[in-house]
């Protein structure tokens, strides 16, 4: 074909002269015209019908806030019974993700419905602040306001700012009823800073899934597992006990004795126990790096050194693991002289209110 131009060795710089270069010009077209072509731009009554619509999207997004806090209240967390956890995470959850659905849906219809459908054009120009530049930005926002009724439909935009209003109300609730202060604690880090390892002396640590205590002799060098008190080897699923033992859950490893940083020996001839509830959010640590004895949290990468007291290394975490001082019976099984040396779980209660 006439258009196509063949290219051979032999052409050589011939050939890149002769290249093909597009020169055409080609016309902007511009923005097409806008013709309205929804029934809110031309009908009055369907616009007011659908301002309405919003106004009830917003309306039902307050009311769903509000529904959550009744559901927290009426709907409780049983200490001794776990079974409501699951009625009340179900209807607070619900409620709080309906009431933000309905301000996004009345937020796109509002968009999609109401506001402008045509296409504009903007130059670009340059970023320097004027005068000008700050008038124009101010006619652009009366106009943005004209154009989108946000001050015109005092209906739709006061539905708006009250759904906007209640809808953090549950957050609100639900965070100030975590505050252990009102359980009658003044100091936070009282509930977590007794565990069932202090209750008695002498508790003997066993495997979690077996419930067998442990010899020292039988912890290996580079070992790590995770163990529980004896008394809370075996514990219902609904009991109260379930959260004393999940905040006496620890990590058992064995390191060479000569590896072990001065002062931070509190264990029974290298092996040592943590606490395995990270201080950051109290997620569970469990990777543990022989070679530079590190343990690391998998959730946000917190990284503890575990031969010098699980001092943190890296991460978010901004306190050690507590230690849990260990040694061993007559029988040589490992036991704990006490309770951890610091409180357990998250740091939140150090956070200045």
């Amino acid at each position: 074909m006439s258009s196509k131009t063949d290219i051979t060795p032999d052409a050589g710089h011939e050939a890149q002269s002769t290249a093909v270069v597009l020169d055409e010009k080609f016309e902007n077209p511009g923005i097409e015209e806008h013709s309205p072509h929804r029934r809110t731009d031309v009908d009055p009554k369907v616009a007011r019908r659908a301002a309405t619509q919003i106004t009830w999207w917003f309306i039902l997004s307050a009311v769903a806030s509000v529904l959550a806090i009744v559901f927290y209240i009426a709907l409780p967390i049983k200490g001794d019974d776990i079974s409501t956890v699951h009625p009340n995470n179900l209807w607070l959850g619900l409620s709080i993700a309906f009431a933000f659905l309905a301000i996004g849906i009345g937020a796109v219809q509002w968009a999609r419905q109401l506001m402008p459908a045509q296409e504009i054009e903007e130059e670009r120009h340059s970023p320097r602040s004027s005068d000008e530049t700050r008038e124009r930005a101010v006619e652009i926002l009366q106009q943005a306001d004209e154009e989108s009724g946000f001050t015109k439909r005092k209906v739709l935009r006061r539905s708006l700012i009250g759904a906007a209003i209640v809808a953090p109300l549950p957050g609100i609730v639900l965070l100030r009823d975590l505050a252990p202060v009102s359980q009658g604690l003044t100091d936070p880090a009282e509930k977590l800073r007794h565990t069932i390892w202090g209750d008695e002396n002498g508790l003997r640590l066993v495997h979690d899934t077996s419930g067998e205590p442990i010899k020292a002799e039988d912890v290996q060098l580079g070992s790590a597992f995770h163990v529980v008190p004896s008394n809370l080897a075996e514990v219902e699923p609904h009991s109260q006990k379930i959260i004393e033992k999940s905040k006496a859950a620890v990590l058992l490893v064995r390191l060479p004795e000569d590896e072990i940083v001065e002062g931070a020996e509190d264990g029974y001839h290298g092996i040592l126990a943590y606490s395995k509830i990270c201080t950051h959010v109290g997620c569970p640590v469990a990777l543990v790096e022989q070679h530079t004895h590190h343990l690391l949290c998998p959730c946000h990468q917190s990284t503890f050194d575990i031969s010098d007291g699980a001092k943190v290394v890296f991460g978010p975490a901004n306190r050690p693991l507590p230690q849990l001082p260990i040694t061993v019976d007559s029988e040589g099984y490992l036991i704990a002289k006490g309770d951890f040396k610091a409180p357990v779980g998250p740091s939140f209660w150090e956070i200045e209110r």
